[in-house]
């Protein structure tokens, strides 16, 4: 039971969606209905502005920092060193299926950094660095978020880390494909939107966006 404890709160905290409570309480619009119709940094980016978008990419990075800790103090005294690693992938799974807003979420990449940061360090920095230089070379923040996510498990193959944070590592690296099949799609066809771009206008006026 005190295993379960852990994942269940991680997963509820990774289920508040900064960038919905966002538009909800300050600009009156549900995000998930503007933009890419995602709930996440880079659609309040695009819908909101630069400084939500900040704001929520912080956000959504420290549940992520914070359900890994918490899965760190419940097994502090426990021989079950992968509850950290379930914690971590919990947040993800709440942010991407938050069960506050009828499981509609975002794609987890911030909530993602939280979670590498903190289970493996150098591994999410390297990453990341790879990340940010395909963003600003290509503008294309899909491309950066799926290179950053599948690239960490390969990193953290070869060096010293538990075999729980391989696996964890390897699920997120599937959570990431999985929400981004579209945007691999539009990447394919030469249709994602480029960081900067405007969301793309859909039939019936509504915006639209990878």
């Amino acid at each position: 039971m005190l295993q379960i404890v852990p994942v269940l709160l991680a997963y509820l905290i990774g289920s508040i969606s900064f960038s919905f409570l966002y538009g909800k309480i300050f600009k009156g619009i549900d995000i998930r209905k503007h933009g890419s119709g995602n709930a996440g940094a880079t659609n309040t980016l695009r819908v909101i502005g630069v400084g939500p978008a900040i704001a929520v990419l912080l956000l959504d990075a420290a549940k992520g920092v914070l359900a890994v800790w918490i899965g760190i103090w419940f097994s502090a005294n426990a021989d079950a060193s992968y509850i950290p690693a379930l914690a971590g992938l919990a947040a993800i799974a709440g942010h991407n299926w938050p069960v506050y807003f009828g499981f509609k979420g975002g794609k987890g990449i911030a909530t993602t950094i939280g979670v590498a940061a903190t289970l493996c360090f150098i591994p999410a920095l390297i990453a990341g660095a790879v990340a940010i230089l395909l963003i600003a070379l290509t503008r294309y923040v899909s491309l950066g978020s799926l290179v950053f996510a599948v690239l960490i498990p390969i990193i953290v193959a070869f060096m010293d880390y538990p075999s729980s944070t391989l696996w964890a590592t390897i699920v997120i690296g599937l959570f990431a494909i999985v929400r981004h099949r579209t945007n691999i799609v539009k990447l394919v066809k030469g249709k994602e939107s480029k960081l900067g771009q405007k969301a793309n206008a859909a039939p019936g006026g509504k915006e639209k966006a990878g």
